[in-house]
């Protein structure tokens, strides 16, 4: 069993939703992304995404886009969040899920990027545009190294697709909650119960709802029917709007009020 089936196994016993919050490792800088890292872990954090900037992030809104554009600016590689996943694996627990685009895997070599990621402590991967048809070479490169291929489902992707990927998918299945790109959103669909009812109803898959949350009220609505809430933007922001001695307190403090507005809802 995965550090990430592990930690879904532990949350269903526990009868409650996780909290997954996304940071774009470099933004502003590795230091400072791991300073945040420890704050969502102590803030109680189940998972933790780390985003591998890219220069052309085509799901991400303008929040993350520019989140992407600081940790390029600041010398961020993929090697470089490997050893900054080295570096803090040995303070926390939580599994990681590196969240990022294909190219910079493909550059560093899928076979070479999996060995690595299980060396550093890495637990699983979100490709955002590496579709399953074409996930094989890496899919197979992670299970040789015990690591989890999460894929995404949209709330437009038919059912026959559906069941594809979930057959293709370990870890966990990420569920966007709205068509386009990342960013907060006002007004989460109504109908996003139903359709994590409908995925729900042909795997057993842990199924964690992201894109558009960005409060306490809606990641406490969210936990209702997902099993896990996946916040990135509003945390972005939270950085973008903070003095860097002061980022890691402040997104602690935000992960701590989603934790909390999570947990009351699950009583």
């Amino acid at each position: 069993m995965t550090r990430i089936q592990d930690t879904f196994a532990t949350l269903r016993r526990q009868g409650r939703a996780g909290l997954i919050p996304y940071l774009t490792a470099g933004d502003p800088d590795l230091t400072v992304t791991r300073d945040c890292l420890r704050a969502l872990a102590e803030a109680g954090a189940d998972l933790i995404e780390l985003g591998v900037p890219f220069s052309d992030p085509m799901a991400d809104g303008p929040v993350l886009q520019r989140s992407a554009q600081r940790a390029l600016a600041a010398g961020t590689t993929l090697r470089r969040v490997l050893e900054l996943v080295a570096e803090i694996r040995r303070e926390i627990a939580q599994p990681i899920v590196l969240f990022g685009y294909y190219n910079p895997i493909f550059r560093y070599g899928t076979e070479a990027f999996a060995r690595d990621a299980a060396a550093a402590g890495v637990d699983g991967v979100l490709c955002v545009d590496l579709p399953p048809e074409e996930s094989t070479e890496l899919r197979t490169a992670l299970r040789a190294h015990d690591l989890d291929l999460v894929l995404l489902l949209a709330p437009t992707t038919p059912d026959p697709r559906v069941r594809r990927i979930c057959r293709l998918a370990s870890g966990f299945l990420y569920f966007v909650s709205v068509l386009g790109v990342t960013g907060a959103r006002e007004h989460l669909p109504a109908e996003l119960p139903e359709l994590v009812g409908r995925v729900r109803a042909v795997t057993e898959l842990p199924i964690g709802v992201g894109f558009g949350v960005q409060t306490p009220e809606q990641a406490a609505w969210v936990a209702g029917f997902a099993d896990a809430v996946v916040v990135g933007s509003a945390i972005a922001k939270v950085l973008e709007t903070s003095p860097p001695a002061e980022a890691a307190a402040r997104v602690g403090e935000f992960a701590a009020a989603l934790v909390a507005a999570m947990r009351a809802a699950d009583r």
